[in-house]
C-alpha cells in the first residue's frame, strides 16, 4: 500500500471512529486517544516545555473534544481539529505566565545569520548508541536543544521535522503562511545545529581515547617487535 492510500485508510478509519465516538462508544474513544497522545503531547509540550503541564493539556483537549463532537464538522481531520485545540490551551497558558513573544520579530531575526550554525539542517536520527543509557543521554540533549529555541521556531520544528506535516499543514495550524513555516524550520535547523555544537565541543577532546592500559600494550608490543629483530641495544647509524 503506498502512501497516499495509506493516508487514505487512515482517515476512513479515523471517521469511522469518530462516528462512534459520537454513538458513545469507549472503544472508539480509547483508539482515538491511543492514536493522537504523541502528536497531541509533543505540540503541548513544545510549547509548555513542561512534561506535567503538557499532559495536563492533552487531557484537557480530550475532555472538551470529547464533550463537544457535535461542535466538530469534519471540514478538517478529527487530528488536525484536536492539534488545533491543545494549541490554543497550551498558548493559552503561556500567555498567563508571560507576554506573548514578538513573532515578527522572531521572523526578522530569522533572515540573520549567526555565523555559527550550519547552512544545512540537522539530523534528529539517533546516531547509533551502545547501550540504553547513551540512547537515553541524546535523547536528552536534543530535547534540552529543542526546549532552547524560541517559541515560534519551536513550533514549526516539532510539527515539521518531528510529527511530519507538511508546509501548509503546519502553516494551518499556526495561522501563518507556508513560507513563514519553510523561514522558520531553517532557522530552527539552524539554532538546534548551533546548540548541539556547544554542548558537545567540550568533548571532542575525549574521543577515541588510547590511554591507560591501551598506550602501556601497545609501547609494550613495540619493544618486544624491535627486540625481536635486533633493534635494540644498538648503536645509532651515523
Amino acid at each position: 500500500m503506498d502512501m497516499i492510500a495509506t493516508e487514505q485508510a487512515t482517515a476512513e478509519s479515523e471517521t469511522a471512529l469518530v462516528a462512534q465516538a459520537r454513538q458513545g462508544s469507549e472503544t472508539a474513544i480509547r483508539r482515538l486517544i491511543k492514536a493522537n497522545n504523541q502528536r497531541l503531547f509533543r505540540v503541548a509540550r513544545g510549547v509548555l516545555r513542561n512534561d506535567a503541564e503538557a499532559e495536563d493539556v492533552v487531557q484537557a483537549t480530550y475532555v472538551k473534544a470529547f464533550t463537544h463532537l457535535d461542535t466538530f464538522r469534519e471540514e478538517a481531520r478529527f487530528t488536525t481539529w484536536l492539534t488545533r485545540i491543545a494549541l490554543n490551551d497550551a498558548l493559552g497558558r503561556m500567555r498567563k505566565r508571560r507576554t506573548t513573544t514578538d513573532l515578527t520579530a522572531l521572523d526578522a531575526a530569522a533572515q540573520t545569520d549567526t555565523g555559527l550554525a550550519a547552512l544545512f539542517p540537522i539530523s534528529l536520527v539517533p546516531l547509533p548508541a551502545d547501550s540504553e543509557a547513551d540512547r537515553t543521554e541524546m535523547r536528552k540533549l536534543l530535547e534540552h536543544a529543542i526546549d532552547e529555541l524560541p517559541e515560534a521556531f519551536r513550533l514549526v520544528f516539532i510539527l515539521r521535522d518531528i510529527e511530519g506535516l507538511s508546509a501548509a499543514e503546519a502553516a494551518s495550524q499556526l495561522a501563518i503562511k507556508p513560507e513563514t513555516v519553510k523561514t522558520r524550520l531553517h532557522r530552527a535547523r539552524q539554532l538546534l545545529r548551533a546548540t548541539i555544537e556547544q554542548r558537545i565541543a567540550g568533548s571532542f577532546a575525549d574521543v577515541f581515547p588510547f590511554d591507560g592500559a591501551r598506550c602501556d600494550n601497545m609501547a609494550d608490543r613495540v619493544i618486544a617487535t624491535l627486540s625481536s629483530r635486533g633493534g635494540l641495544g644498538r648503536a645509532p647509524v651515523v
